[in-house]
């Protein structure tokens, strides 16, 4: 019998992506601002979130790997959400900035474990052709708690402080353990102890191995959006001062979320009748558009707002797409460690754009962070539309 693709597991993960990335959107969208209180540049900004995505990666390989040897999902999961929410919070304790940089691995570390195990259970519970609209109606939950992390954040600026919203974020983080821990079933694959690390990855299939490649080159230019939010700020300082400012490219990064968070389904329901390939080509270019937009800036609130709706835009279709085509590539017995190494690739890739993107625009000038940017976008379209 067909399973039905609105399913409850599927609403489980996706309760739990919900409050889990309100938890992490709520941390994020003051996090420029607390780190200019503490004295931190942008450069440093570029390296928290590259040292942060380069364990992440890792992890999620590793994870992969250990659930496929282990026939292991849930618990997995379930430590990753903890993990996530408890080093957001962590950041109320940070006064220097290797303080926020260890909050922030320790949370990546646990977004790391838990996405390719989850990924692996949504695919399988869920029929392959109903892949595209799961993947999108889950990444729809998860960016809606994105629009309501940096909301909350807004709201609450004016009455706490930075350290207070800190603690905040363990509410929703909470929230987002208890939600898979009740709500979704096991899907538990039978244990593989044979499986070896690197024997394993060599099986993974060609095809995969080489859409792979488009992939880390896109995500090779492909930064945190934080710095968008630091943009915003610098862009909009002068005109606005400060405390608009700050506020303003808030409300920008809600904006982005609002887009993000409606397309995804939409995309995902696309996908399931036409191209993926090229539609993931196509959101690629619009990162492109987006770098080319911040290259060439106009000192308005609306034009940036056009930018940071191109940017939650092509976030969907990257977010949507990758993981639906790696659903039709790969096999069911190495489903998790093929999540994992994309996980990997695109954590590397993050790990690369973010520290260049953050010390171009410190040394050299934001345009050339964008410019960088905006090449490898454009490469990796390519990429991926030639791929066979």
């Amino acid at each position: 019998m067909p399973k039905k693709w609105l399913n409850k597991n599927l609403v489980g993960m996706s309760a739990a992506s919900f409050f889990s990335d309100f938890c992490h959107e709520m941390a994020t969208a003051i996090l420029p601002a607390f780190l200019a209180s503490i004295g931190a540049s942008a450069a440093l900004l570029g390296t928290i979130e590259g040292f942060a995505d380069a364990v992440s990666s890792f992890a999620k390989l590793g994870a992969g790997y250990y659930s496929d040897k282990k026939g292991i999902r849930k618990g997995i999961a379930v430590l990753g959400y903890f993990l996530t929410a408890a080093g957001k919070a962590s950041f109320a304790l940070a006064v220097i900035w290797p303080q926020v940089l260890a909050g922030r691995i320790i949370s990546w570390f646990g977004r790391g474990i838990r996405g390719p195990v989850r990924d692996a259970m949504l695919s399988a519970s869920v029929e392959k052709e109903d892949a595209g609209k799961a993947f999108g109606f889950h990444r729809t939950m998860d960016t809606l708690g994105a629009i309501a992390g940096p909301l909350a954040a807004f709201l609450l600026i004016t009455m706490f402080n930075y350290r207070q919203i800190f603690w905040m974020t363990l509410i929703p983080g909470l929230l987002s353990v208890a939600a898979f821990l009740f709500l979704v079933r096991e899907v538990a694959e039978k244990p593989a102890p044979h499986l070896r690390f690197l024997p394993t990855l060599r099986m993974l299939p060609d095809k995969f191995k080489r859409y792979l490649i488009g992939v880390g080159v896109f995500g090779s230019g492909d930064f945190s959006h934080t710095l968008l939010i630091l943009m915003a700020g610098q862009v909009l300082k002068p005109i606005y001062g400060p405390f608009i400012a700050a506020s303003s490219s808030i409300m920008l990064y809600i904006i982005h979320n609002v887009f993000y968070a409606g397309v995804s389904f939409p995309i995902g329901r696309l996908s399931d009748s036409l191209d993926k390939r090229k539609m993931l080509s196509m959101g690629y270019v619009l990162s492109a558009v987006m770098c080319a937009g911040f290259i060439f800036i106009v000192r308005k609130f609306w034009y940036l707002a056009g930018l940071f709706i191109l940017g939650g835009i092509y976030i969907a279709s990257e977010d949507v797409l990758e993981r639906t085509i790696a659903s039709e590539l790969l096999p069911s017995d190495l489903k998790a460690t093929g999540y994992g190494a994309l996980a990997t690739v695109n954590g590397i890739g993050d790990f690369v754009s973010s520290i260049i993107v953050g010390l171009l625009w410190a040394y050299v000038s934001p345009a050339a962070g964008f410019l960088y940017a905006g090449i490898l976008s454009i490469s990796g379209a390519f990429i991926i539309w030639k791929l066979k």
